[in-house]
């Protein structure tokens, strides 16, 4: 695949994904908490004419952080701007973001525990007193000069909270964790999404859809755009559980929502690692799978469904995976990370 034809499809990928994130907080789905929580500090910003403090938000990839920063801009009628950290290589790429922050806007930064110190440094001024420390010059000529910028909101987004460091993370005044979706806080996902994309589903089919989407917007809505190409070429155009059944199938999804690399992963560790434990970075190789892709997207799922566990030795199988393939579990294996 030529570069030109891969920026297409990302391109094509991204408008698809614009058209079900939800602009007002009103109409975002799940979390109730947060959203009670953040109703109240932006109604409270807006009054006193006020920048909605920093906001940093933790969680799993595909929950929603980037829809949230959206919303929160909409909301509080200021511009958006979105980075990531990776993408922030110099001091000067930071600093050419921050000068051309507008009063009230908000810069969401993707992957923040990626921030090289150099540009933490910048934005420790720059959150608490709204202010660019800037060096002009060279060894003795040097010379600090302070750039006055307009009020903004930071938000930061990390799927890794641990790896943030302290006084980066001290400086956010709101703190958001955003968990797995429930299959009915998903049911209402994909019951909105589907009205969006003029989709036919019926409510059994949406009830069997939320329950094998691993907890994940992202994921129930990806899978919503495929069930309604196979609802569109095979049947009438509606997607009925049959078509579901049908269409996870030949996904490669199981009733839990494990998908062909999940079922690689515990077969690994089953059958090639006695059940483990095994280190992260040994499992990655054996599957295939970049260790940052095993502990962000396919781990947090099994071991919130019960299929894994990390001891202080490694990733073991649990006896639910064991019966996951019908396999008799070794005696005590759980317990083998214990034991020294």
């Amino acid at each position: 695949m030529n570069e030109s034809m891969l920026t297409r499809e990302m391109v094509e990928g991204d408008e698809q994904e614009q058209v079900l994130r939800p602009k007002l907080l009103k109409d975002f789905q799940g979390q109730a908490m947060l959203k009670e929580n953040l109703r109240i500090f932006i109604d409270a910003a807006r009054q006193r004419s006020e920048p909605l403090d920093h906001v940093f938000i933790s969680g799993p990839p595909g929950l929603g952080k980037t829809t949230i920063a959206a919303i929160i801009a909409h909301e509080m009628d200021g511009e958006l701007k979105a980075t990531s950290a990776p993408a922030l290589e110099k001091p000067k790429d930071l600093a050419g973001i921050l000068t051309t922050l507008q009063e009230g806007s908000v810069l969401f930064i993707d992957e923040v525990h990626r921030l090289k110190p150099a540009l933490e440094e910048i934005l420790y001024i720059a959150m608490e007193d709204f202010e660019l420390d800037w060096i002009i010059g060279q060894g003795p000529t040097a010379r600090t000069v302070r750039i006055p910028l307009p009020k903004f909101t930071l938000i930061g987004a990390t799927t890794k909270t641990g790896q943030v460091a302290a006084p980066l993370h001290t400086r956010f005044g709101i703190n958001f964790r955003i968990g797995f979706y429930s299959p009915e806080e998903l049911y209402h996902v994909l019951d909105r999404s589907s009205r969006i994309l003029e989709t036919n589903i019926t409510k059994e089919a949406v009830l069997m859809l939320s329950q094998c989407s691993r907890g994940t917007p992202r994921v129930a809505n990806r899978l919503l755009r495929r069930l309604r190409d196979y609802a569109q070429i095979l049947a009438d155009g509606v997607i009925t559980k049959d078509i579901v059944t049908f269409g996870l199938d030949k996904l490669g999804i199981d009733s839990f929502g494990l998908e062909q690399q999940d079922r690689r992963i515990l077969s690994a560790i089953i059958n090639h690692f006695d059940g483990g434990p095994v280190g992260a970075e040994t499992l990655a190789i054996s599957v295939g799978e970049a260790i940052e892709s095993l502990e962000d997207f396919y781990e947090p799922f099994m071991i919130q469904q019960g299929f894994l566990k990390r001891t202080p030795r490694g990733r073991t199988a649990t006896k639910k995976a064991y019966e996951l393939f019908n396999i008799e579990p070794l005696e005590d294996h759980e317990d083998q990370g214990l034991l020294f």
